[in-house]
């Protein structure tokens, strides 16, 4: 039974367009999200890691090495059994740096280019071989079933057919994201297509070559049935290598840690993983001893390693066969693309990037999507070049070991990077360079029958042959580790890489320093970055990186553009790698100069780093962190107002007591600095932080349109166990008890009045009612018109006299328990008009206009009589002073929250020696016939009594040295709603 190869080509790409519709419908939304996102999806997609080892390797194997072939899944089924210590790790890392592959870890953790890209180059040679077993595998898998085809024609399509299919996968229109969860569903299908087909495979076996497990019974009993084809000695070293290969292959193998970490959806799906992926790899398993006795008891020729294809070939079952090519065909495709996907990221980032960076371009997205598609098919068709120069010739065992004994040697630096800190760049490349040339020589050149560079040494132990493979897998491996350790010890680690160091080993904690950056704002970070980048894309990262963040589109706190820094260099790091990621932020995002070595650290970094870790903490570092917990607490509690400043002005701590007397929450203002508060408070505060006074008592501060009255207290933080200095600032409202001592100074003030009128009314009382008895008994006493009528005068007077000491008496009665006046809100438009109207009664100052230029919503909390008392006395000045036909203005407007109103006139003005007395009682400029004195004075009184201020500017039109203008200063009224902070928030 055979096929032509137009037919398989049909199912070919029939099966492939199926994966690719999967992927898309789930990119569109059209799978359901529960689904999509199960973690059985996850689990069955990094079955991907099989490859065609599960439909022909493993069975080719098993007919060489018998239960050996189990090496393969039991190593990789260790390491995720090891997850939590080995994975996660590794994961987090990723996580928090972008970091989507080996290469990028590499560079990230020994902060050095070189370790990227000779990851990347390490990868690209041993994966060729790994390519060219999927690419040999269909090849003769498909010749099998068309003896007519040409087996190199097969191979070409096929690899072309994987480089569509590999750039329709991979090669995404959005660049930002790292995640292809279309990719990851096609591919768990996929492991999904070669589970059914493998153990429908075996089934069939079973049941229709062997009737059944009794028939299989009967003949293994038999002798010379070949079951000791499945015999393992102890003795054999092969499996041990194979096992530990497939061990690092989970950390090393570029579509392993695609799958395993780029495309996690949680931690949660990867604990699942821990124990699904191997009993997914034990199931692959089941049916190989099933397929390689059954392709001995037919028997069906000598390539054990083809018995999935040839069985249901000789069994005359072509919907079996067909089935059997589809799974060989989706396991090397899998492989493939995800492979691909990976190693051409890898090359990218590694290779391509750091040679040319492209700046130049208006759309550096678009660029690097097509430089990933060329990269991708370049890859595939060396691997192609590869299989038809040498992979033809090596049988897919050898393959398999070339490429996992070569990606092999990035095991020690990976696990250097979780589990070694004293680990160095310089240990890493020597130890890998000595591998891998090791590697070479007696691996890849010997079993590829290339060369034989040891002939020419002396007569070794043991010359590098098919059967002592892991005997020179373990000794490159071992000189490599050997290396690597001694290097890395005699030489010392940059300041970089210990930072880097720290960064990914468990349970560490960084504290970076707490540096000023050059940019100011986030729109500073566009600019900058809009050099190397071009203005869009450095739009669309800092806008990205501000989304992520959770801050607002224009940020201006030194922190958080810390924090907006590490996260653009972070969303860099996954699209173009973590060396030019590093290498362009640090150039165009750079610090300012160190004005001195002794630089303070980021108390809010570690503070949300050390809230992060809360639920991970244990034992002594638990206490500490509850302890700390403790402290914080009581500072943020403390009813008392406190915040402290760093010695550059950095706010680090704003309790709330102090967000409730400010009207600023801490998230608005930890992390600036002191001069981007409002104007008021940042002059109070940066004043007194870099003044010489610890304290200072009832200082006066109008907030919300009242005033406040402060007590400051000042405490150095520098000390033997805090060099980093900086103060904590105490803050006591003394606003409360200084309107007590007001209203009482005032209360004693009426009742010193009242006392004082009561005495009055008395004393002169008696004379009044003398008079007036006296100007009773003149009336009595004539009948002359003129006497009686002065008399009548006289009565009347003296009963105006009374009326006005009864007045003082009633108000003698209540002067005791008066009270300070109860401010309301005042419209000082109203006062103003209500002000003219009483002036306009007068015969004087008929012809002068007035002008009320206030506006509607200016608005005082005061008392609106004595407002109106204030206005009615400065417009009959202005009206005395101004010439005829002249125009008095009076204006208004908000500045923060005081209300400043001005009243001007055209008059002569007053002279500069006079202008410091005017407000002195008694003291007038007008003549003795014209005023008092007092008009000034009370206004004074009552200006100050609401808490303004009062100026006199004259001559207020300098050009011509006339006019005169008062400026009034009182508190404005803020409505209930609108008593938080205003927009001098928002920036310095």
């Amino acid at each position: 039974m055979s096929f032509s190869l137009p037919v398989l080509l049909v199912i070919s790409l029939g099966y492939l367009l199926i994966l690719f519709g999967i992927a898309h419908a789930t990119e569109k939304g059209r799978l359901p999200g529960r689904w999509v996102r199960h973690p059985l999806v996850y689990t069955l997609s990094l079955g991907v890691y099989a490859g065609t080892w599960a439909v022909y390797g493993a069975v080719g194997v098993a007919a060489e090495f018998g239960y050996g072939f189990l090496a393969y899944y039991l190593g990789i089924s260790g390491a995720f059994l090891l997850a939590p210590v080995l994975l996660n790790p590794i994961m987090r890392i990723g996580r928090a740096y972008q970091l989507t592959s080996l290469a990028d870890l590499f560079a990230f953790r020994y902060r050095s280019q070189w370790a990227g890209t000779l990851v990347t180059l390490t990868s690209g040679i041993a994966l060729m071989a790994l390519l060219s077993m999927q690419i040999k595998a269909v090849a003769a898998s498909a010749s099998l079933l068309a003896p007519d085809a040409s087996p190199h024609a097969i191979s070409t399509l096929f690899s072309f057919i994987v480089v569509l299919f590999a750039m329709l996968f991979g090669a995404r229109r959005d660049q930002t994201s790292g995640s292809h969860q279309g990719l990851v569903v096609a591919i768990a299908f996929d492991s999904l297509v070669k589970l059914a087909a493998l153990l429908l495979l075996g089934g069939t076996i079973l049941f229709t070559v062997f009737d059944g497990f009794g028939g299989l019974e009967d003949w293994l009993a038999m002798p010379g049935s070949g079951v000791s084809a499945l015999s393992l000695s102890i003795e054999d070293g092969s499996w041990r290598a194979l096992m530990l290969m497939s061990f690092s292959g989970a950390l090393v193998l570029p579509h392993m840690y695609h799958m395993i970490f780029s495309e996690n959806p949680s931690p949660r799906a990867l604990s699942r993983a821990s124990w699904g992926l191997p009993l997914y790899l034990l199931l692959l398993g089941l049916p190989v001893p099933l397929i390689l006795w059954g392709g001995m008891a037919i028997p069906i020729g000598d390539q054990p390693a083809f018995y999935a294809v040839t069985i249901p070939q000789a069994l005359e079952k072509p919907w079996l066969t067909v089935l059997m090519y589809v799974a060989g065909l989706s396991a090397a495709s899998g492989l493939m693309i995800v492979s691909t996907l990976a190693l051409a990221g890898m090359v990218l980032n590694h290779v391509v990037l750091p040679l040319r960076t492209p700046r130049d371009q208006s759309d550096i997205y678009r660029w690097l999507r097509w430089t990933k598609r060329i990269l991708i098919a370049v890859i595939i068709l060396t691997a192609l070049v590869f299989n038809e120069a040498m992979g033809r010739n090596l049988d897919l065992s050898t393959l398999g070991i070339l490429a996992l004994s070569g990606m092999l040697q990035l095991l020690p630096g990976a696990l250097g990077v979780i589990y070694w800190p004293e680990g160095n760049r310089k240990g890493l490349i020597s130890g890998l360079l000595a591998g891998l040339a090791l590697w070479a020589l007696t691996l890849v050149l010997p079993l590829s029958h290339a060369a034989d560079p040891l002939a020419w040494l002396p007569a070794l132990p043991v010359a590098p042959e098919y059967d002592n493979w892991h005997i020179f897998t373990f000794i490159s491996l071992g000189v490599n580790i050997v290396i690597f350790t001694l290097v890395s010890i005699l030489s010392p680690a940059s300041p970089e890489e210990a930072s880097a160091a720290q960064a990914c080993s468990l349970g560490a904690l960084s504290r970076p320093q707490r540096r000023e950056l050059i940019a100011t704002s986030s729109s500073d970070f566009v600019r900058q970055l809009a050099e190397p980048l071009g203005f869009n894309m450095a739009k669309r990262e800092v806008v990205r990186a501000l989304e992520q963040l959770d801050l607002p589109p224009v940020e201006y706190r030194p922190y958080q553009l810390r924090r907006l820094r590490d996260q653009i260099e972070i969303n860099l790091s996954g699209l173009m790698g973590p060396s030019v990621a590093q290498d362009l932020v640090q150039r165009h995002l750079s610090f300012k100069p160190m004005a001195s070595s002794r630089t303070a650290q980021d108390i809010q970094y570690v503070e949300r780093a050390l809230g992060e870790y809360e639920n991970r903490l244990t034992g002594l570092a638990g206490e500490l962190d509850n302890l700390r917990r403790h402290y914080r607490q009581t500072l943020q509690n403390l009813p008392i107002p406190a915040c402290s400043v760093g010695d550059d002005g950095e706010i680090l701590m704003w309790n709330q007591a102090m967000a409730e007397l400010t009207g600023i929450s801490a998230d608005e203002v930890v992390g600036a600095r002191l001069l981007a508060l409002p104007s008021h408070w940042r002059d109070l505060l940066d004043e007194f932080v870099h003044g010489p006074d610890l304290r200072r008592y009832k200082h006066r501060l109008d907030l919300r349109g009242r005033p406040h009255w402060l007590n400051l207290h000042k405490a150095a933080l520098a000390g033997p166990d805090h060099p980093e200095g900086g103060s904590i600032i105490l803050v006591e409202d003394q606003t409360e008890t200084r309107l007590l001592e007001d209203e009482l100074m005032h209360s004693e003030r009426l009742a010193s009045v009242g006392r004082l009128a009561a005495g009055v009314a008395h004393e002169v009382g008696n004379p009044v009612t003398g008079i007036s008895s006296l100007a009773q008994n003149l009336k009595l006493e004539t009948d002359n018109p003129d006497i009686l009528e002065t008399a009548d005068q006289i009565q009347q007077q003296t009963r105006r006299i009374s009326n006005i000491l009864q007045s003082l008496m009633n108000f003698a009665r209540t002067g005791n328990h008066a009270q300070a006046n109860r401010y309301e809100p005042v419209q000082i438009r109203r006062c103003v008009d209500e002000s003219i109207n009483l002036l306009s009664l007068s015969d004087k100052g008929r012809g002068l206009d007035y002008l009320n230029e206030c506006p509607d919503d200016l608005m005082v909390v005061g008392d609106e009589q004595r407002l109106v008392q204030v206005f009615v006395n400065l417009l009959a000045n202005a009206r005395d002073a101004s010439p005829e036909g002249g125009t008095i203005r009076v204006g208004g407007f908000r500045e923060e929250y005081s209300a400043i109103i001005e009243v001007a006139d055209e008059g002569t003005g007053i002279p500069p020696e006079q202008l410091d007395h005017i407000f002195e009682p008694f003291y007038t400029t007008k003549s003795a016939s014209q005023g008092t004195g007092l008009g000034l004075s009370l206004v004074y009184s009552i200006v100050e009594e609401h808490y303004g201020t009062i100026n006199v500017e004259s001559p207020a039109d300098k050009s011509r040295g006339r006019g005169t203008l008062v400026r009034l200063k009182l508190p404005a009224y803020e409505a209930a709603g609108d008593e938080g902070t205003d927009g001098d928030n928002q920036g310095s």
